[in-house]
């Protein structure tokens, strides 16, 4: 069964989950933000390490056009604080260990890997427009991302 995918104009799940640090983010507190949500398997693993990399080393440009980036993955906030702190990762990374954040985007649910039919995280990432009262609106929807190349992929489609 697929998951629900979400598109351009849709309203983002409600969000409310702990960070690395232990602080909690809800649309409320990033109101009147751009964000760029990408979900990723498992802290710490080759290709998840490589695109929070990648995101790290782009951030002051992503920042510069006014765009905040948040990760998220099914990893325990201590997990995600040591992956913070061994790969210098200078933007939060959210914890969603029951999945419910992760399913709601459509971006938990069967995926193919190695040829086989598995449940797990679909490397996905969001562009979210949240207004100044807190709601969240899809501006962009991107399912079954590359792990490799894909912030310089965001950059050139989103122009930033």
């Amino acid at each position: 069964m697929d998951a629900t995918r979400l598109i351009t104009g849709d309203l983002a799940p409600a969000l409310d989950l702990l960070d690395d640090a232990g602080d909690t983010h809800t649309w409320k507190k990033h109101a009147g933000e751009r964000v760029i949500l990408y979900a990723y398997p498992a802290a710490m693993t080759p290709g998840c390490t490589k695109q929070a990399c990648d995101f790290r080393d782009s951030l002051d440009a992503l920042n510069a056009a006014g765009v905040k980036v948040l990760g998220l993955s099914p990893d325990s906030t201590a997990k995600l604080a040591k992956f913070v702190e061994r790969d210098a990762l200078t933007f939060p990374l959210l914890s969603d260990p029951d999945k419910a954040f992760l399913t709601a985007l459509g971006a938990y649910g069967e995926k193919q890997l190695y040829g086989k039919t598995v449940t797990g995280v679909i490397r996905s990432t969001f562009v979210i427009n949240v207004d100044q009262q807190g709601k969240a609106v899809i501006e962009h929807a991107f399912y079954n991302v590359k792990a490799t190349g894909h912030v310089a992929k965001l950059r050139k489609d989103l122009d930033l």
